[in-house]
């Protein structure tokens, strides 16, 4: 196996991608936060003491994906044109969805990702005086379509509808 950000001697270094010609690419990724029936009860009468918490988690991950080079060294900066973060209440837990676009030369996963894990985080961090055992589970990429490696899709494991 190769790993694309380790040259011949097995150090790390940024990947060139100069020569590639910049292509539209998509990624979703989706994730979980684990709460408290309290916490969701609250969430869904939008009675929870901070404020909107949902508006400032979708906020937070937007943000968060634009952010990603200053975060991950080897990173590319690359424009992103479209980031859209979804946060649905369900039964037990509170699920995220993020889905990034560019017409860029290197994939928007990483921002797809981000942009779910800040978007937990800016969650929790605002429930966490209700519920302090909230938890961010089952945490992945889920689409990507462009680039070189063309779609690819799956469900996360133990995912619930």
């Amino acid at each position: 196996m190769k790993f694309t950000h380790l040259n011949e001697a097995g150090s790390a270094y940024m990947v060139d991608v100069t020569d590639k010609q910049p292509t539209v690419r998509s990624a979703t990724a989706q994730g979980e936060v684990a709460c408290s029936p309290e916490v969701l009860t609250a969430l869904r009468e939008g009675a929870v003491p901070k404020g909107d918490v949902l508006a400032v988690a979708r906020v937070a991950g937007i943000a968060a994906a634009k952010k990603v080079p200053d975060l991950l060294p080897l990173a590319h900066t690359i424009g992103v044109h479209g980031c859209a973060v979804d946060i649905e209440l369900r039964e037990d837990h509170v699920f995220i969805e993020a889905t990034v676009r560019t017409a860029d030369r290197t994939g928007v996963e990483m921002e797809a990702l981000t942009a779910v894990n800040v978007a937990a985080l800016a969650l929790i961090d605002m429930v966490k005086g209700v519920d302090r055992s909230a938890y961010i589970r089952r945490c992945g990429i889920t689409a990507k379509s462009g680039g070189r490696s063309g779609d690819w899709s799956r469900e996360l494991p133990g995912e619930e509808g």
